[in-house]
């Protein structure tokens, strides 16, 4: 199970990355938050502000073993801004699912992911 926190401006390029990959399901989650960034200052007519949390995106795929690794590889090749990456690019989390079950037919393992 991938957690993957990036950009909104990121997800259609990255959604069509990872189709292209094979990766066919996932969910799409809008989120608010800051890391290194701390938020970022804005003005509106004329008053500056700050504004504390972040949006972001948060996607949410389970992949089997075999499709890990290029699932990583495709998100943050796409997720990176510029050849270095900048502070909010975002982050992966890599948990393990104990299981699977596809709800209409109860299929368990493997083949429900």
């Amino acid at each position: 199970m991938l957690f993957a926190v990036i950009q909104p401006n990121k997800l259609q390029a990255v959604r069509e990355a990872l189709n292209h990959a094979g990766v066919q399901r996932l969910t799409v989650i809008e989120a608010q938050g800051y890391g290194r960034q701390k938020g970022q200052s804005a003005t509106y007519r004329g008053i500056e502000y700050r504004v504390n949390l972040l949006r972001k995106v948060t996607l949410e795929i389970c992949v089997n073993d075999d499709f890990l690794d290029r699932t990583i590889e495709t998100i943050t090749s796409i997720a990176r801004t510029g050849t270095e990456g900048c502070i909010g690019d975002g982050k992966i989390f890599v948990l393990p699912t104990l299981e699977a079950i596809t709800i209409d037919d109860g299929q368990r393992g493997p083949g429900a992911v």
